[in-house]
């Protein structure tokens, strides 16, 4: 260790204690794989404070020595922005012991929660004080609301509730200066100048460390109610959709859809999960709808809506889950897409969102030219329709090697980011940039748009210590 190297860890070791500077390999270890296990980077440290001035007076040292920094929640980002490169120059900043849910104010719907707040906790505290913190995803018991924030995370309630973003008030962030900006201001109107939290939403840790943050609560509904609906095509999804926002309005709260394969791949590979429909078909929506009134006026509702669309051809069959087991049996085929794909072999992946009317126009157009220029590839094609963002994921054909298929990474996202692009769709819904768009970032911003991100990186970060490497 040089003795550059020795001064700048006491300092950090005088700040949190030293079993909280990981130094050793071993300890370092477990936060330095991206959560898919593709990549593995290097760190100085891992340096884990817990308390927002133990935050502030790290990052004030790594501004004095030029460390740069990664901010780190729960490591569950799927686009390397969380992890640190592999010349082992940076420190780990993770915020997982700054867990604590500070206050639940049920009468002003708000809940302030540190960063490291993992979101099932969050979701947990709101429940117990009789309120609905909505944000929902398959990683919920892991990922931290920091994370959620950092990469502006979605989820299956966006259309109802919105992403992180349109869930968050206020934000406590340190900057790369060291300085606290405290904004936790649980106001729903704040007309004062520029709008600083939507600065630091989605910046991936770029721009400064979120610590703190005011979510929106809402009221718990009365009931829930899921159900099934297997179609001939992505073009009677969104006549679905349709159908059910002008028949149930905001009590449509998750409208997810999944093709045959998807659901054929999860039967291969979880054989015990149920299996709704005796026969396939080409499509599936799996809906929820949630009632602020009872459980007889959802049901209604659905009964309405399933009814309607049944007699306009819309649907070919439904199956409404008449118990909570027989929902969550429901949503589990969606939630284990993503698993049987990751036991099934690697795949190439996409996250993207494109304007709702054009989605059926994307898939009838984007496989083919993926058949076309890589025979026998498997489309995984699922995702959030209601908000128009596809898990648009591409697998190799038989008898290709998973590795093989990987070197072709490029040209496959190619073909779908130039059909993206034509349907004035986003390369990133949901996942963020990191490390893993960022070359891609640079065909689909204009040169406006990237200069002024960087005259915002260059204002806040001078120095560029802050998650280097990502987004820009």
């Amino acid at each position: 260790m040089t003795e550059t190297l020795s001064a700048f860890l006491d300092q950090c070791r005088a700040i949190v204690g030293a079993d909280y500077v990981l130094d050793l390999d071993a300890d370092k270890a477990a936060f330095l794989t991206d959560q898919r296990g593709r990549y593995t980077g290097r760190a100085l440290a891992v340096l884990r404070p817990a308390t927002v001035a133990e935050v502030a007076a790290l990052v004030r040292v790594c501004a004095q020595w030029r460390v740069p920094i990664v901010p780190q929640g729960g490591n569950t980002g799927l686009v390397l922005g969380s992890v640190p490169d592999a010349e082992g120059g940076a420190v780990v900043l993770s915020l997982a012991r700054m867990n604590a849910v500070r206050q639940v104010d049920a009468v002003n719907r708000t809940m302030t929660v540190d960063a490291g707040c993992i979101l099932q906790h969050a979701q947990e505290a709101a429940a117990a004080q009789g309120c609905l913190f909505p944000l929902s995803l398959a990683a919920e018991g892991t990922c931290t609301i920091g994370g959620n924030l950092a990469t502006n995370a979605g989820g299956t309630a966006v259309l109802r509730y919105g992403n992180t973003r349109d869930l968050c008030l206020g934000l406590e962030v340190v900057t790369p200066q060291g300085e606290i900006w405290n904004g936790l201001r649980g106001l729903r109107k704040d007309n004062t100048g520029y709008d600083l939290r939507d600065l630091f939403i989605g910046a991936e840790g770029t721009l400064g460390v979120i610590t703190g943050a005011v979510l929106k609560l809402y009221p718990q509904p009365k009931a829930a109610i899921t159900a099934l609906a297997a179609l001939p095509s992505p073009v009677h999804a969104l006549r679905l959709l349709n159908l059910m926002q002008d028949h149930c309005g905001a009590s449509l709260t998750g409208f997810e859809l999944m093709s045959q394969y998807c659901l054929a791949l999860v039967a291969r590979e979880f054989p015990q999960l149920p299996q709704p429909f005796k026969t396939p078909h080409a499509q599936y929506v799996l809906l929820e709808l949630s009632s602020s009134e009872s459980e007889a006026h959802a049901v209604g509702l659905l009964e309405r809506a399933i009814g309607a669309a049944l007699d306009g051809n819309v649907i070919d069959d439904a199956v409404v889950a008449t118990s909570m087991a027989q929902s969550t049996g429901l949503w589990q085929l969606r939630e284990h897409i993503p698993l049987a794909q990751a036991k099934a072999g690697k795949n190439i992946k996409h996250d993207i969102s494109l304007p709702v009317s054009r989605i059926a126009d994307f898939i009838a157009a984007t496989g083919p030219k993926l058949e076309a220029a890589f025979p026998g590839c498997q489309l995984v094609c699922f995702g959030h329709l209601g908000d128009g963002n596809l898990h648009y994921n591409v697998a190799p054909p038989d008898g290709v090697s998973n590795d093989e298929f990987l070197h072709k990474q490029d040209e496959v996202n190619r073909v779908v980011y130039d059909s993206v692009e034509v349907f004035g769709g986003s390369i990133s819904a949901e996942h963020g940039i990191g490390v893993l768009k960022r070359d891609e970032l640079v065909h689909h911003k204009s040169a406006v748009e990237l200069n002024m991100m960087r005259a915002i990186k260059g204002a806040l970060d001078p120095l560029g210590i802050m998650n280097p490497g990502k987004i820009l």
